[in-house]
C-alpha cells in the first residue's frame, strides 16, 4: 500500500452558524473579492454550534485513509485538554499518533469559524500556537511514497525547504498546499517551493496573489492562464480551485477543468482539504488527470454538506458510485 506523510496543522474547529452576516462584493480587490461584514459593537445570537477535528493535515490524512491510502500525520499539538480531545478524534479515524509531536507549555490549535448560513461561506479565526512549533526531522520521511505539506505556521520556510530537499534527494514525491499567510508573507518563496513539487494546490485568490507579487500589472484572471503562469515555477502539476466554479489542473500535456457539484453548501470549511485528498488519492492510484479532478470534486462536494472537514469525507466505493 502506498504511504503518504501529511505534514501540517491539526486543531479543534468550533463552528458558529449565522444568518446575520452581510456579503460585500469588492471586485477591485483582486486578492480578496468577497468579504463578510458585521456591524461594529453588535452582539449576534447563535442558535447552534458544532465542533470538528480540523487542520489541513489532519483533514487530509483522514480523507486519504478513507480512500485506501496509508496516511501518517506529522503534526504538533499542545499539552492541554484540547490535545486530549484531538487524540481521541484521531483514534476514531484510526490515524496513528506515532508522528504527532507534543509541544510543551503550549495551546493546541483552535479555530473559531463563523459560517454564513445563506451561502455556506465562512471566515476563520485561528490560533496555531502548537502548530507553530512543529519541527520536521527530514529523515523521518524516509520510506514514504508521497509527502503532502499543508498549512504550515511558524518557520514554514525552513520546514518546507528541509522537507522538500530531502524528498527530492530520495525520489519522494511532494504535494504542497501553502497556508494563506505563507503567501501573504512571502509569495516569491511559495513560488520557488512550488518548483520542488509534483503537485501544487492553491485556490484562485491565492494564485492571483502569488502572481501579482511577481507581476503587479497582472490583469488576466483566466484560470488556464493562471495555471500556465504557476507552472513556470517548475511544479509538474498545478491545481487551482475556485469554489462553486470547480477546479482546473494542468500538466505539461494539458489543462482540464471540472465544474463543482450543484448544491447548497452548509459549510465550505474543509472543502479544499477534501478536494486535495480526493485528487491526491486518485493521482497515487495512477488515475488520469480528468479522473483526479473528478475525485477531488466529488470529495469536496460532499464535505460541504456537513459542518467541518471530516464528516463528509468519502470512501473509494462512494466516490465511484457518485461518478
Amino acid at each position: 500500500m502506498k504511504k503518504v506523510i501529511c505534514i501540517g496543522s491539526t486543531c479543534k474547529d468550533l463552528f458558529f452558524p449565522t444568518k446575520e452576516a452581510v456579503i460585500q462584493e469588492t471586485p477591485q480587490d483582486l486578492a480578496s473579492q468577497r468579504k463578510i461584514v458585521f456591524e461594529m459593537g453588535a452582539k449576534f445570537h447563535i442558535s447552534n454550534r458544532f465542533e470538528s477535528l480540523g487542520g489541513c493535515a489532519a483533514n487530509q490524512a483522514v480523507g486519504l485513509s478513507r480512500l485506501g491510502i496509508s496516511a501518517l500525520l506529522y503534526t504538533s499539538i499542545g499539552d492541554d485538554n484540547t490535545a486530549d480531545w484531538i487524540k481521541a478524534e484521531l483514534a476514531k479515524e484510526n490515524i496513528s499518533l506515532e508522528m504527532v509531536d507534543v509541544a510543551g507549555k503550549s495551546f493546541s490549535g483552535l479555530s473559531a469559524i463563523v459560517v454564513d448560513e445563506n451561502s455556506g461561506e465562512r471566515i476563520i479565526f485561528s490560533n496555531q500556537e502548537a502548530n507553530e512549533k512543529l519541527e520536521v526531522v527530514p529523515e523521518k520521511l524516509a520510506g514514504a511514497d508521497f509527502v503532502s505539506i499543508t498549512d504550515l505556521s511558524g518557520d514554514w520556510r525552513g520546514v518546507c525547504q528541509a522537507a522538500m530537499d530531502f524528498c527530492n534527494s530520495q525520489g519522494i514525491k511532494v504535494a504542497f498546499n501553502p497556508r494563506g499567510i505563507n503567501i501573504k508573507e512571502d509569495p516569491q518563496k511559495v513560488f520557488e517551493l512550488a518548483g520542488k513539487c509534483e503537485i501544487f494546490f492553491v485556490n484562485k485568490d491565492e494564485a492571483i496573489e502569488i502572481l501579482l507579487a511577481r507581476n503587479p500589472q497582472l490583469d488576466n484572471q483566466d484560470e488556464n492562464y493562471l495555471v500556465a503562469e504557476l507552472k513556470k515555477s517548475g511544479a509538474k502539476t498545478v491545481v487551482i480551485t475556485d469554489g462553486k466554479r470547480g477546479a482546473w489542473a494542468g500538466t505539461e500535456e494539458k489543462t482540464v477543468h471540472s465544474e463543482a457539484i450543484e448544491s447548497h453548501p452548509v459549510d465550505t470549511t474543509g472543502a479544499g482539504d477534501a478536494f486535495s485528498s480526493g485528487f491526491l488519492a486518485a493521482y497515487i492510484k495512477e488515475k488520469n488527470l480528468d479522473e483526479c479532478v473528478e475525485w477531488g470534486i466529488k470529495d469536496g462536494g460532499n464535505v460541504v454538506k456537513f459542518y467541518g472537514g471530516v464528516e463528509g469525507l468519502l470512501k473509494e466505493s462512494e466516490i465511484m458510485e457518485k461518478i
